[in-house]
């Protein structure tokens, strides 16, 4: 029986424990916390799960929670204009429709309840914040060691890929609410949207349906430009300080959000978070100082700003993909060749997000801007560019290129081929 070790417990973390764990591979995991201290500790992060990854979790049956969260049918966008009178802030306005439905929820849910599942299973659970030298002992006592926690030391076992992280610094400021007692949208009283408010030069405000510790929740998000007016959440750490910031942004960004908010209280004690980081690709392989190998998964090795809501979508890739790879590599050694190998099937489809990601990042192109605003008229524009958070590959095909971009709507307008996705 093959032994892998994997260090870090989120969401591809413990896809891949649990998926190789059902393929009979003796699995151990390490976490530097106990499911309980998951589960009441602070909320980790945004997420929004599209199609293809809810289906990478359906295909191991870890879906445990699917038919709890909330059922999210579209993607909504405003364009807002920041310079103009409340009345008339908002020039763009739209819903596009996902050909499947989208969920959210909290990571303290399902990483805890995940977390319970692998041990309950016979999997081998070890509480420890991991460092370098304990993956240097590990690796003589694993056939595979991977590494998916995104944080700490042992990130630096894998260098920054320059060619492939244009950044030097954070692009945002970020800052999360979970709340309860959101109303409606007006637009969609019934139905529940994910919602993309774009302030340009600003920032952008999220919102997001989720299944929390307490029962159904909204996600309020917002990511602002450093040095901008949305760049004060800097060094907060009360929660009732962080939602009163972020109302007050909305009131004064997004009124049509902020209308709904006005009865919200956060859903428990740990409901916000704020921070920011650089995206960066690192080498997925790590050398230790040993002379042992490790992998890296998804945010260590390719870590997206949250602007696209990539993040979650990527890690279950990411799991799926080395999955697949170790299982087809059988009983052979898992060297370089392999891991890099392996990475490179992840990368096939992160590279697409990372490129939408970091374009969203930079002030939008004028051909970007007239995609979105066709949105309001065109349906069929709408729905493709709503679709691209399951496939960012789909917008090679039209959004990055004014040529592109033009012949694109133009075949919308017509009513022709160049309608379809």
């Amino acid at each position: 029986m093959r032994r892998v070790l994997i260090v870090g417990a989120g969401q591809s973390g413990l896809q891949l424990a649990l998926g190789l764990q059902s393929y009979g591979y003796e699995v151990t995991l390490m976490s530097n916390r106990t499911a309980d201290e998951i589960r009441t500790g602070r909320v980790m992060s945004t997420q929004c799960m599209f199609h293809t990854a809810l289906q990478h979790e359906r295909d191991l049956r870890l879906d445990f929670w699917e038919a709890q969260a909330p059922r999210i049918v579209g993607v909504g966008v405003s364009l807002a204009d920041p310079a103009a009178p409340a009345e008339l802030s908002r020039p763009v306005d739209w819903l596009g429709r996902l050909d499947a439905f989208a969920q959210s929820v909290d990571q303290r849910v399902k990483m805890a309840g995940w977390m319970d599942t692998f041990a309950r299973r016979g999997g081998q659970l070890v509480i420890h914040g991991a460092a370098v030298s304990d993956l240097d002992h590990f690796s003589r006592m694993y056939d595979l060691v991977l590494v998916s926690a995104g944080k700490g030391e042992i990130v630096s076992l894998f260098a920054r890929d320059a060619a492939r992280s244009p950044f030097g610094g954070p692009r945002r400021a970020l800052a999360v609410a979970y709340v309860h007692g959101l109303g409606p949208r007006p637009e969609h009283p019934d139905e529940d949207a994910a919602r993309c408010n774009l302030v340009p030069g600003v920032g952008e405000l999220f919102v997001i349906p989720t299944l929390t510790t307490g029962g159904r929740a909204d996600i309020l998000f917002w990511e602002g430009v450093p040095g901008g007016p949305l760049d004060v959440f800097e060094g907060v750490r009360d929660p009732a300080d962080v939602l009163s910031l972020v109302l007050e942004s909305m009131e004064r960004f997004t009124p049509w959000e902020y209308g709904r908010a006005t009865k919200i209280e956060l859903t428990d004690a740990n409901a916000t978070l704020c921070g920011r980081y650089t995206p960066t690709v690192r080498d997925p392989v790590g050398r230790l100082p040993g002379g042992g190998l490790v992998l890296g998964v998804a945010d260590v090795v390719v870590a997206n700003d949250p602007v696209t809501g990539q993040g979650s979508n990527s890690a279950s890739k990411c799991a799926a993909a080395y999955l697949d790879a170790i299982l087809a590599h059988g009983d052979r050694v898992f060297d370089e060749a392999w891991m890099r190998a392996a990475f490179d099937g992840f990368w096939a489809s992160a590279r697409h997000a990372t490129k939408w990601t970091n374009t969203m990042l930079d002030p939008p192109r004028d051909h970007v801007l007239r995609l979105i605003q066709a949105g309001a008229t065109l349906q069929p524009v709408a729905d493709r560019i709503a679709n691209g958070f399951d496939d960012p590959a789909d917008f090679e095909d039209f959004f990055y290129e004014e040529e592109r971009a033009e012949a694109y709507l133009a075949g919308v307008r017509a009513g022709g081929a160049g309608a379809g996705g």
